[in-house]
């Protein structure tokens, strides 16, 4: 969902700050550049093949536990819902995974990254690793693709948890894609650390609770050959038609969580998103942006276990 950086005081950052860093960086973000080993692939991890894609897949908690799927957000990786993973996989069956274009996924030969082939990717990886009905969770982009999967296929999904997911125009961003801005695309091509750090704050309401670590995270996975030109691709095929009839046919028990300081997706989309909704409540999270579940974990998973708790109640 980083659409809202083509318009705005982010834009102008990131732009600013990309041309700087493009200038200043020497060999250390040349594009294509890929790590040698993969530190960011754990014991918990795997690859799927699905829908003409190699997928990045893990999965932890029991077994035998109701199964939540958690999706990410544009630019991220199934890193973003580590904070919620760790609690949650105490009870249920947590899966996660990197969407294309994005982490250890890396990018799709076919070059598809509209928003409708990406919920037919979903759903084809999500029939080879687990059976429904579960509960599926998502962030931003992730949220976009979280409602829409529910929207044609409600007989696999129990209930949603959507944190600022994408749905309405934003910039005048409609069934018509928007010219990426070449400052942009040099930033998603060379990914410099600072260029990352300064896109990354812009999520926050707080931007001190961004960590080293995490912007080290951003910046290699986004460097992985290929990522850089998909997620280009993935903005070029991005669009936001009127989605107000499509959630009136989302019927399953969902919990809307923004914060009131989402200047990506704003928070006033929190109230549109629930009164189109049949089923929907709407909890918003004081002092946190666009990312709830990375900046504040704790205040986020609250409603989301209070609401996972009602559903076997």
């Amino acid at each position: 969902m980083l659409k809202r950086i083509l318009g705005g005081a982010i834009l102008i950052t990131v732009a600013i700050v990309a041309y700087f860093a493009w200038t200043q960086m020497g060999d250390s973000a040349q594009p294509g550049q890929t790590p040698s080993d993969d530190p960011y692939f754990t014991a918990n991890d795997r690859y799927v093949e699905a829908a003409g894609a190699r997928w990045r897949v893990r999965e932890t908690g029991p077994e035998t536990g109701e199964t939540l799927v958690l999706i990410h957000g544009f630019t991220h990786s199934l890193e973003a819902f580590e904070a919620w993973a760790d609690r949650l996989d105490e009870t249920y069956r947590v899966i996660r995974f990197d969407l294309p274009a994005h982490g250890l996924t890396g990018p799709r030969e076919d070059n598809a990254y509209s928003i409708p082939q990406t919920v037919d990717q979903v759903a084809a990886l999500l029939d080879e690793i687990t059976e429904g009905p579960f509960i599926l969770a998502g962030n931003s982009l992730g949220g976009l693709v979280a409602w829409r999967y529910a929207k044609d296929h409600e007989d696999q999904v129990k209930a949603l948890i959507l944190i600022s997911p994408g749905g309405y125009s934003i910039n005048g961003v409609t069934e018509t894609p928007v010219e990426v801005p070449d400052a942009l695309k040099a930033f998603f091509r060379f990914a410099p650390e600072i260029a990352i750090r300064a896109a990354t704050s812009a999520l926050y309401a707080d931007p001190s609770k961004v960590t080293d670590a995490q912007v080290r995270r951003i910046t290699d996975l986004m460097k992985r050959d290929g990522n850089g030109e998909a997620m280009i691709a993935r903005l070029e095929q991005f669009t936001l038609p009127d989605p107000q009839a499509d959630l009136g046919e989302v019927e399953v028990p969902t919990l809307l969580i923004w914060g009131d300081h989402d200047t990506l997706v704003p928070t006033e989309h929190g109230p549109r998103f629930e009164a189109a909704m049949p089923n929907a409540r709407l909890v918003i999270i004081e002092n946190a942006g666009h990312v709830a579940m990375e900046e504040a974990p704790e205040e986020s998973l609250a409603p989301a276990l209070e609401f996972l708790n009602g559903l076997n109640n």
